[in-house]
């Protein structure tokens, strides 16, 4: 791993990722952390002991061959080895012990760290980092799972949104010769990052934000859900089986709309991203609006490359839209303060290269592209990260407003089925 952190930047890590989750769980009652069966969900009190078991899997028994501190972890927190819907049925411990475990993981991770010190080997941060990366995912997986079952918003005062309108109109961005994926010296990425190869693009327009809620008013209200030429088989299929009409958490309160956030109804902002559509729905959109999905190596260009004079696509890529430098609440709405999108015309200086905007943060996007391994893909440690779900996922990119600012960047690939409309994910479209 190329550029490793320190062992100080690793605790400030797991401090903020623990706290996180604790703040997303603690106010949770005893049936609210077991929760109805669903396929979309985990049993929270679930889920927080599995955090554990793969932070201490990965870091404290893969790298010193400790004995597990709980014994009956295994079977109790494998997520490869148990099945989602058995995940209701184990014996799981109370929530109180469950807690215990967690902490007593992070107490042991901390230790470690301050053990090594300044000689923490590469291979230890990387496991690190990866325990990390995982809570932070789950962190994000609390906060839709709330959603999913109506629960209360997280126990803190969101971050109050200035109004910034729409940012409407396209970009134009150079084809050329374009490395898709991740470099070598980029520290710490995942495996269906790997490794960086060229793919030639023809030039294209891709619109400056995402599509808003006013944007899929309007094709809501054209009768778009009903109208067979919008949508493929498989989305007709979808949309009749789950008799969609509107976007999940929709409802009009008479010539208004209105959108579930966590346990209340609010006024539909206009221009906020729309939110909680899935791949068919977005499709469907671009169909009626003749627009298209970008390809994921589309979207990663119009976030990552450089524009030379002439308007040629150049040959650095950059780690974020905006350059190399950290996200700051500036460049782009992550980290969960928000508690919901902020309109898409927000917070200009997070702007890519090529004037797109929002490309990090705020919702995630659905692209065309079906998950697949990128060419010479050879599986991480952690071998059921990716590799289970090629061909049958669809590619995201950027992060939502909930994602921790530390996991995303612009090689970062998210994978779902086409189905889910319960995570934070919205489109931007690119013209025919």
């Amino acid at each position: 791993m190329a550029n490793p952190v320190t062992a100080a930047e690793l605790l400030g890590y797991l401090d903020d990722t623990h706290t996180r989750i604790l703040r997303l769980v603690t106010d949770l009652g005893p049936d609210q952390m077991l929760g109805p069966r669903l396929p979309t969900v985990n049993p929270p009190n679930w889920e927080i002991g599995h955090l554990a078991w793969f932070s201490e899997y990965w870091v404290l028994r893969n790298l010193d061959r400790r004995a597990p501190l709980m014994p009956e972890a295994d079977a109790l927190y494998d997520s490869s080895a148990i099945a989602h819907d058995r995940r209701w049925d184990l014996p799981l411990p109370r929530v109180v012990d469950t807690l215990a475990y967690l902490q007593a993981v992070n107490d042991a991770l901390r230790q470690r760290l301050h053990d090594h010190g300044d000689s923490l080997p590469d291979r230890d941060a990387y496991f690190y980092l990866l325990a990390i990366f995982h809570q932070d995912m789950h962190s994000e997986a609390f906060m839709y799972t709330r959603q999913t079952l109506g629960y209360p918003a997280p126990a803190e005062t969101a971050a109050i949104a200035t109004p910034a309108g729409s940012l409407p109109g396209d970009v134009e961005v150079p084809g050329g010769r374009f490395l898709l994926g991740a470099t070598s010296t980029e520290g710490f990425v995942f495996d269906n990052e790997k490794w960086a190869h060229p793919v030639e693009l023809a030039p294209f327009r891709i619109a400056r934000a995402p599509v808003t809620n006013a944007d899929y008013v309007a094709f809501v209200d054209d009768h778009g859900y009903g109208r067979r030429e919008f949508w493929d088989d498989s989305g007709w299929e979808w949309r009749t089986r789950a008799g969609s009409e509107v976007p999940r958490y929709w409802r009009r309160n008479g010539s208004d709309w209105e959108v579930r956030r966590f346990d209340r109804w609010t006024a539909l902002a206009p221009h906020a991203p729309v939110m909680h559509v899935n791949w068919h729905e977005a499709q469907a959109w671009c169909r009626w609006a003749g627009r298209r999905l970008p390809s994921e190596a589309e979207w990663e260009a119009a976030a990552a490359c450089e524009v030379m004079p002439g308007g040629v696509m150049g040959a650095r890529k950059r780690r974020y839209p905006w350059g190399d430098e950290t996200p700051t609440g500036a460049h782009a709405n992550l980290n969960g303060g928000t508690l919901a999108g902020i309109d898409v015309a927000a917070l200009p200086q997070g702007d890519s290269a090529c004037g797109c905007r929002q490309m990090i943060g705020n919702v995630w996007e659905w692209t065309a592209s079906t998950f697949a391994p990128y060419p010479g893909f050879s599986p991480d440690p952690y071998r059921d990260y990716s590799a289970p779900w090629f061909g049958t996922h669809k590619v995201l990119r950027g992060g939502s407003w909930a994602t921790p600012a530390r996991l995303v960047w612009n090689t970062w690939r998210n994978f779902f089925t086409p189905d889910r409309n319960d995570i934070f994910a919205g489109f931007r479209s690119c013209a025919r």
